[in-house]
């Protein structure tokens, strides 16, 4: 197994559980435009896409007003977010563990740079190098603008980063980029799907995947 001297991380349902505060702000969001309040299984399934795009899959179809229907939601989640997401168990642990190590740590995620440091800072630490957010990239996920961003803040190559995500997008993104990855089954992509991606392994959490690379 390669010695990898970054490690670069989705946030959303692969560091932290924030499926209540996403729950609550699409809902909301949607029952103030009028639309269908969708179920908590039917919100699941978007997480990893943008929020335009999670909106449209929702609704049927994008709607006209889908960019004042964001910044809606974007309002929602100041309010609801950050105190409804937690991070999964020995997640903070293993960052740190990383960092003690040597190793680069970044965070590549659609949602925005502020509202993870936020969940940081609830938790009082921050075992990371560096955060790409939504706001800091033109084309998302899959495209591969933000994790070639990150590597090139991190001063690595491709060859030494593992992304490590929840979703068949993370897959997509980490192939796109020519960069390896490692999928964790916090979200909604099962192992066959991940299966059709290249992939280093596919474990039950962060922690399970560190353990697999070290036993290799």
């Amino acid at each position: 197994m390669k010695n990898y001297k970054a490690f670069i991380f989705d946030f959303d349902l692969t560091l932290a559980d924030s499926t209540k505060g996403i729950f609550i702000c699409y809902k909301k969001c949607l029952e103030h435009y009028g639309y269908r309040v969708p179920e908590n299984d039917e919100i699941f399934a978007t997480i990893g896409h943008t929020i335009q795009d999670s909106l449209g899959l929702l609704i049927g179809e994008k709607p006209e007003n889908v960019a004042e229907m964001h910044r809606h939601y974007v309002s929602l989640a100041d309010e609801y977010m950050v105190k409804n997401t937690e991070f999964y168990p020995n997640v903070i642990a293993v960052l740190q563990v990383l960092k003690q190590a040597g190793k680069k740590v970044g965070i590549v995620s659609t949602k925005f740079r502020y509202r993870i440091m936020q969940s940081f800072e609830k938790e009082g630490s921050f075992p990371v190098d560096e955060i790409v957010g939504g706001e800091d990239v033109k084309a998302h996920k899959p495209d591969p603008e933000g994790l070639l961003l990150m590597i090139d803040r991190l001063g690595v190559s491709k060859d030494e980063t593992l992304y490590v995500g929840d979703s068949y997008i993370d897959a997509e993104t980490a192939q796109n980029a020519g960069v390896d990855f490692a999928g964790v089954l916090t979200g909604s992509t099962t192992k066959d799907v991940f299966y059709k991606y290249p992939y280093v392994t596919v474990e039950e959490s962060i922690l399970d995947i560190i353990k697999r690379l070290n036993d290799n």
